[in-house]
């Protein structure tokens, strides 16, 4: 058995099918695990739902953006841009079916063999991961309750920007979905930034990518898409950022953990 782990989709079904296809990729004996936002900007959104929801127990993927926001829209709480690119879905007989299965997607996964950690942004600095599993459980059990509606309605928002004891059930709903599916940068104090998206080397000074924050923590290895722009600039041991800008004309990337070793296929721009 392999344990395969694949960044950001975002609608390129192609490419996906390309690397398991180069590796042999079989259900019935591997596995993949996907870092999220398997929708939105790329060409076929709802084959890459069709394709992971296929492979059931085969495959992991965790909640980003993306995905959230596609269930906020399929839900009539927001409207439809057209860069989502998710009108396919919104039409499709199984409609249905595939806002369901992936509701009930994690936002946080934990490899029971391998032990690595998995969310589509990353984990906040001032979270131990006891502690994200704990929140992401929490945010878990809400977008999979009866009143999921509510709680997608109320993610929406850049605040609260840190996480305290006493945030009311809503922020710190939203403060995990922020944290977990859009964070990049941080201040020293580990306060979320969501107003910078591009890469390391531009940033202000005022602003630290959320892992090199995390060093005073001892954290299992982890693994996270989201940020295209890091264009290889995560060097921290321990640390896979698989996103390299499928979307963006790019290239989806393939680790085996296994082995160690990284595929990649290139891609025309989509978005």
């Amino acid at each position: 058995m392999a344990t395969y782990l694949v960044g950001d989709l975002q609608g390129c079904l192609n490419e996906l099918n390309q690397l398991l296809a180069e590796v042999a990729f079989s259900p019935s004996r591997d596995e993949l695990w996907l870092t999220g936002d398997l929708v939105a900007r790329g060409p076929d959104s709802l084959g890459c739902l069709r394709r992971v929801m296929a492979l059931g127990n085969a495959a992991t993927t965790v909640l980003g953006n993306h995905d959230l926001h596609l269930l906020a829209v399929g839900s009539g709480l927001r409207a439809a841009k057209k860069s989502d690119k998710i009108h396919e879905i919104l039409q499709a007989a199984d409609k249905a079916d595939l806002l369901y299965w992936l509701r009930q997607q994690p936002l946080l996964a934990t490899h029971e063999q391998h032990g690595f950690v998995m969310t589509h942004a990353g984990i906040p600095p001032q979270w131990t991961i006891a502690q994200a599993q704990d929140a992401a459980r929490a945010a878990e059990k809400e977008l999979r309750s009866a009143h999921y509606l509510e709680r997608l309605q109320g993610m929406y928002g850049n605040e609260p920007a840190y996480w305290r004891d006493d945030l009311t059930e809503a922020d710190q709903l939203r403060f995990t979905i922020n944290a977990l599916t859009r964070m990049r940068l941080c201040y020293a104090d580990g306060r979320l930034d969501f107003a910078y998206k591009a890469g390391i080397q531009e940033a202000p000074d005022t602003l630290h990518p959320w892992f090199e924050l995390r060093q005073q923590h001892e954290d299992p290895a982890l693994i996270f898409g989201h940020w295209a722009a890091l264009e290889g600039q995560c060097t921290q041991p321990g640390i896979h950022a698989l996103d390299t800008g499928c979307v963006w004309g790019g290239s989806l990337t393939m680790l085996c953990w296994d082995t160690g070793e990284r595929i990649s296929t290139p891609c025309p721009v989509h978005a």
